[in-house]
């Protein structure tokens, strides 16, 4: 059992808890037992698996499982793992999870319909959320302008819910370049705005959509508003003066869903 912080491995997990250093090492950090059993039942490469024994039964079951998976079992004391773990009460498992190799192009080859196109959302909880909310709409993917927070902030992953294992999400570096081939591949492009747009329901997105979101403060980028093919406002017929990021995502993610169903007569297939 590992106690010693000057551990080389606990200074490899120490360090994947900076951004620049999980993109550098290709590897990210997964807490909790619920997590870490997504990834691998969904086939996420989990490359070590750090414990603290003695694991209780489900704990005990997750190391069975990784281990058949080829992943390196690690015991450190309770005292260390509190220190690496990013959680107030961890369950005592944390995994080394390499990250997937998503590709603008490997997305777009497919037959996904429905995309979300995040623009420097800053929170990872609303990231996080927007992740989920577009999971359960049978979305093909999103994509993270640059700007946008880390998708694998802790915060951000916990916020998933797991959602991250069971839809693409990637990171671009060129976001004119993104936009241009998605346009070019028949994506109409919808931007979201908090007042002046198109009102959502009357757009039609029964067609290949990708949905923008932008920043909680900013909106959307000025330029990616001027490749917009429309830009669309939640109707809001009461009070309030806006809506949470997250929140108005999810709310133009089910609207596509809601006109789908209603082509289809009852039956969606977004993906």
């Amino acid at each position: 059992m590992i106690s010693s912080k000057s551990n080389p491995k606990i200074k490899y997990l120490r360090r994947l808890a900076r951004r620049r250093q999980r993109e550098k090492e290709d590897h990210f950090l997964l807490e909790g037992v619920r997590l870490i059993e997504e990834a691998l039942l969904s086939g996420w490469p989990v490359k070590m698996l750090v414990y603290t024994p003695p694991p209780g039964e489900r704990a005990g079951a997750l190391l069975e499982l990784a281990g058949k998976r080829g992943a390196q079992l690690m015991p450190v004391d309770e005292g260390l793992f509190r220190e690496l773990a990013d959680t107030r009460t961890p369950q005592g498992v944390l995994a080394v999870v390499q990250r997937p190799g998503y590709t603008p192009e490997g997305l777009l080859a497919g037959d996904a319909s429905l995309l979300l196109l995040v623009d420097g959302v800053q929170d990872p909880g609303n990231l996080g959320t927007m992740i989920r909310s577009a999971s359960a709409a049978g979305a093909g993917g999103v994509f993270l302008l640059p700007g946008t927070v880390d998708l694998y902030n802790p915060k951000t992953i916990r916020a998933t819910m797991g959602s991250l294992f069971h839809l693409p999400v990637l990171g671009v570096r060129e976001g004119e370049e993104l936009v241009a081939r998605l346009k070019a591949a028949g994506f109409l492009l919808v931007a979201g705005v908090p007042a002046g747009g198109a009102p959502l329901p009357a757009v039609d997105m029964t067609g290949p959509t990708v949905l923008a979101v932008g920043n909680e403060a900013r909106g959307i980028s000025p330029w990616l508003l001027q490749y917009a093919d429309i830009q669309a406002t939640i109707p809001m017929p009461g009070r309030a003066e806006s809506l949470n990021v997250a929140m108005a995502a999810s709310i133009m993610l089910y609207e596509v869903v809601r006109q789908r169903m209603a082509c289809s007569g009852g039956g969606s297939s977004l993906e």
